[in-house]
């Protein structure tokens, strides 16, 4: 199933590893909300280039990470999506770490991977749902996020 993610994010210059300054927690959390975002880019079975695009554009932009450093984050995180059973283990740790105001954001976040593509499946729909009562959002807050990315603001 992730066969395609990791073609999709291994490059030749990414064989050598190199380490992004920080806390091993911070780190984790970086991890666990990546695994969330591949998990709804390929819940469709249809990873695209332009999901693809969309979430090295957000670990980027959201994590301060070089293009290097996201790809390398991406990988490590189709690692442990490949070993986990769902994705309760990732919100559980962002639960644990985050505030309400930063899972509003991861989920903000997640709508923008399930639109970088110009449209809604509805296993996007259901997991991005999932995820949010799993974060233990409300449906108003998960609606909101979703507005927030539709329209842009």
């Amino acid at each position: 199933m992730l066969d395609f993610i990791k073609k999709a994010f291994s490059a030749p210059e990414q064989r050598e590893k190199s380490a992004e300054p920080g806390n091993s927690g911070e780190d984790d959390l970086r991890v666990a909300t990546c695994a969330l975002f591949l998990e709804i880019a390929n819940i469709d079975d249809e990873f695209s280039e332009k999901e693809r695009k969309s979430i090295l554009s957000i670990l980027q932009r959201e994590f301060g990470l070089s293009g290097e450093h996201a790809l390398e984050l991406a990988q490590r995180a189709m690692s442990e999506l490949e070993n986990s059973i769902d994705t309760w283990q990732f919100t559980n740790l962002i639960n644990d770490n985050y505030s309400d105001s930063e899972k509003i954001r991861v989920v903000e976040l997640l709508w923008q991977v399930v639109y970088a593509d110009g449209k809604l499946d509805e296993h996007e729909d259901y997991l991005v749902h999932k995820v949010a009562s799993l974060l233990r959002l409300t449906h108003k807050q998960l609606i909101a996020a979703k507005l927030k990315v539709i329209h842009g603001d």
